[in-house]
């Protein structure tokens, strides 16, 4: 197994918790201010060691960890009231909530409850079956897969280890980050089984956020704002 680990730039913001990667860029959620920002890729940074940015919106989720876009639009995760880093806001969330959001404009176009009323820190637009939105569960250790369209359950996958956080639906299985244990590992869809393990060990950027960026895995550090890639042959 070869796995290659790589900084590439730090995020413009200082708290980044959230990534997805797009056709126009990457996405990046920042969890103290609720902004997501369009920034360039495959360029080399500016003389700050940050990336470029094609546009910002504000949203309005709460304590963001966790971003994907599919379907039109922004999908964070909102945990809880955002007032423990920043002033209070009329939107926050009284519990763990999925914003859908306007990507152009920030604006709330429907948002749900956490299904087990808990918070997420990982969420993913599944772009290999309709109406279906991948959503982890910080308290009971899940993820969930979740029809849209009614916000039901469609099932769980138990998962092994604490603090899940980004997640990548690839079409042979499915990447979650545990923060905690700097890995990140692979499931099988249909058995739930692990199939794949990646480390992340000191002194690489802590994972958090989970993107796919060409052939490679790309993920963000809230701690530090670091944007690093992984290369591997798993």
């Amino acid at each position: 197994m070869s796995v290659k680990i790589e900084k590439v730039y730090r995020s413009i913001y200082g708290l980044p918790n959230g990534i997805q990667m797009t056709d126009e860029g990457l996405l990046v959620a920042c969890q103290v201010s609720d902004r997501v920002s369009l920034t360039k890729t495959g360029e080399e940074p500016d003389r700050f060691g940050s990336t470029y940015l094609i546009r910002e919106v504000q949203t309005e989720s709460s304590n963001t960890s966790g971003l994907t876009a599919g379907g039109g639009a922004l999908w964070l995760g909102a945990n809880g009231s955002g007032h423990a880093r920043r002033g209070p806001r009329p939107n926050d969330a009284d519990k763990g909530h999925v914003v859908k959001s306007d990507p152009e404009t920030g604006e709330t176009l429907d948002r749900w409850p956490i299904i087990g009323d808990t918070g997420t820190h990982g969420l993913e637009y599944d772009n290999f079956e309709d109406d279906t939105l991948w959503v982890t569960s910080t308290t009971h250790r899940k993820l969930h897969k979740v029809k849209i369209s009614d916000w039901s359950l469609q099932r769980s996958i138990d998962l092994p280890l604490e603090r899940v956080h980004g997640v990548v639906r690839l079409e042979d299985g499915i990447w979650c980050v545990f923060t905690s244990d700097r890995v990140i590992i692979k499931f099988d869809l249909a058995s739930g089984e692990e199939i794949a393990r990646i480390d992340v060990p000191e002194p690489h950027p802590e994972p958090h956020g989970l993107t796919l960026f060409e052939d490679k895995l790309m993920y963000c550090d809230a701690a530090s704002g670091w944007i690093a890639t992984i290369e591997t042959d798993l």
